[in-house]
């Protein structure tokens, strides 16, 4: 998972880079002919709706492990800005609507066509977030996308192609887990370092929090080690447990409410402690939990928008980032946002 595309769209030249990440992310991940073609249309259309309707903003392309069938990889494109924002969504999407003179208006429409997952998040005045997956095979024709119960977005310090965060999910009979992982420092080496507990994760996930971590501790011993948070779901038991290694922050909401939950120090693979504490929570169906790396601001307020909250996980976690963020206060790191919420299978637009 480490390279990740990050494209300013500020004037048209900026369209085509757009283009050309969707291109390279998923010859990066094998995907077809086809599903390629899928990907620069939605990239395209982005892109230049962020050019016509918000004064300009940012795509960001991530890499998927795997896909949500469970085989090959997907690509995620993420539309991020504060611009003037959608009044409605829903007529927003359909085809033929435009605020834009002389513009045909099809491109949303497009883009939730083309995608295996397309989602769109807008406040007016406060700007817009969009989201869309594409995977190895086309979905369904007019099935509702599945939603996936965790999402998140991936950003490079200084837009480096090379990303020392990662995070992935894993799902094992009741247990659904999620790992989120900062590679020391950043760069090829700490990426290597994340890609490696990612790729633990999808051999130990059966296994609780500690165990997962200290097999983690193991795997990562090669490399100069990262800090590590792992989270699980017993859908069973209705409980969420909680455990991390290193300055990897995460915030749960329940009951209406946000906590912080605290990892223990060290770095997994390189320091690790005698005991790991593991906090154990009540999960409900408003229950929401975010993990993140320390790029992220360590003031970032947590959103309360019952609208945001209800939407897909990948758009809670880019709305995250790109509200935490600004330019008078531009990450520090390699920055990661993830979101684990309860596993409906309903889908929001």
């Amino acid at each position: 998972m480490g390279r990740v595309w990050e494209i300013p769209v500020h004037d048209s030249t900026r369209v085509r880079d757009a283009r050309m990440a969707a291109r390279e992310a998923c010859d990066d991940s094998g995907l077809a002919p086809t599903r390629t073609a899928a990907a620069e249309l939605v990239a395209t259309e982005l892109a230049t709706n962020l050019l016509k309707h918000a004064g300009g903003g940012r795509m960001v392309v991530n890499l998927l492990e795997p896909a949500a069938d469970g085989t090959g990889g997907s690509v995620q494109l993420y539309s991020l800005d504060h611009g003037p924002g959608i009044a409605d969504v829903d007529a927003a999407l359909r085809d033929g609507y435009s605020t834009a003179d002389g513009s045909l208006g099809a491109g949303l429409g497009s883009c939730r066509r083309s995608a295996n997952a397309f989602h769109l998040y807008s406040l007016p005045g406060r700007g817009t977030v969009a989201a869309a997956r594409i995977d190895p095979e086309p979905g369904e024709r007019g099935a509702p996308p599945a939603r996936l119960p965790a999402g998140g977005i991936t950003v490079s310090l200084g837009q480096d192609a090379q990303c020392g965060d990662a995070w992935s999910w894993v799902r094992s009979g009741p247990l659904l887990t999620l790992l989120l992982a900062d590679g020391l420092g950043h760069g090829p080496k700490a990426a290597h370092a994340s890609t490696a507990a990612v790729a633990e994760l999808h051999r130990t996930g059966h296994l609780p929090p500690a165990d997962i971590l200290r097999r983690l501790h193991t795997a990562l011993r090669p490399t100069r080690g990262a800090a590590v948070t792992v989270a699980q779901v017993d859908t069973d038991r209705a409980e969420l447990s909680f455990a991390g290694v290193g300055n990897v922050g995460a915030r749960v909401r329940t009951g209406g409410s946000w906590s912080s939950l605290v990892p223990h120090p060290g770095i997994v693979g390189a320091y690790f402690p005698a005991q790991v504490p593991v906090r154990r929570l009540p999960w409900h169906r408003d229950s929401l939990l975010v993990v993140h790396s320390d790029g992220l601001p360590s003031r970032w307020a947590p959103p309360e928008d019952p609208g945001l909250l209800a939407h897909d996980p990948s758009v809670v976690a880019a709305a995250i980032l790109r509200d935490a963020g600004s330019p008078a206060r531009p990450v520090r790191d390699d920055t990661s946002v993830a979101v684990l919420a309860p596993d409906r299978r309903t889908s929001s637009p």
